[in-house]
């Protein structure tokens, strides 16, 4: 049997002067092409557990193992370089950069990485069809995304996740602003892009209905409190 993806060990985390752990997790692993959705109340961790999973943040304690690699023995620089390289990240305010253009929003991913751009080999012509399969029509490339709605603005920010193949995407409630029908067909979008490029997906909501589309599911509150009785 492979090595999972991603590995989680007596990981702990904290925030300075807090007295209390927000996050911990005796382990936790992921298995290489999972769809993981993973809920839990509001102040529950959800977003800074993608922190640690990104190498955004670096745990008080134990380790967070991403494709081999223990992300807390990197520097900042290595871990922002390691993100770049092999995740893909959809943000929860989309993050895109207002003054660029559709495409070149969702080619910047190249640009931060060697890695992704000999993935995705042309990235202007990964760009356009990333785009068009997320239903967004040539003759918007080049325009500035503050222009796009925000299922628009949605789509382009997916796109530019999935640039370059990444073996991991990682999504932070990514559906908050949509309503039901345009959530699911969002979804249905993003399991198909991913499944098709063998990339393993880490959701991240507060909306419970979502649940029933992955095929696993963590409850970080469960995960949490089963940690501290220990």
């Amino acid at each position: 049997m492979s090595e999972p993806i991603i590995q989680l060990q007596e990981l702990r985390f904290r925030w300075p002067g807090q007295s209390a752990d927000l996050l911990n997790i005796p382990h936790l692993a992921v298995e290489k092409g999972t769809h993981l959705f993973v809920q839990g109340a509001s102040g529950s961790g959800k977003t800074t557990l993608l922190n640690l999973l990104t190498g955004i943040n670096r745990p008080t304690s134990g380790s967070v193992i991403v494709l081999g690699t223990a992300l807390e023995q990197l520097s900042n620089a290595q871990r922002d370089q390691f993100r770049a390289d092999h995740l893909g990240v959809i943000f929860q305010q989309f993050n895109l950069l207002p003054y660029l253009s559709l495409a070149d929003n969702v080619q910047l991913a190249c640009g931060f990485s060697r890695r992704k751009q000999l993935n995705a080999r042309d990235p202007r012509q990964a760009a356009i069809r990333l785009l068009t399969r997320l239903n967004l029509p040539e003759s918007l490339l080049n325009t500035s995304v503050s222009k796009l709605s925000v299922g628009q603005q949605q789509r382009t920010a997916v796109a530019r996740a999935l640039i370059g193949s990444p073996e991991i995407v990682i999504a932070d409630e990514p559906t908050s602003a949509l309503d039901s029908d345009n959530r699911d067909r969002f979804l249905d979008l993003l399991f198909q892009e991913a499944e098709e490029q063998g990339s393993t997906l880490i959701f991240v909501s507060h909306d419970r209905q979502i649940a029933k589309k992955f095929e696993r599911v963590v409850d970080l509150d469960a995960i949490n409190h089963a940690g501290r009785q220990r």
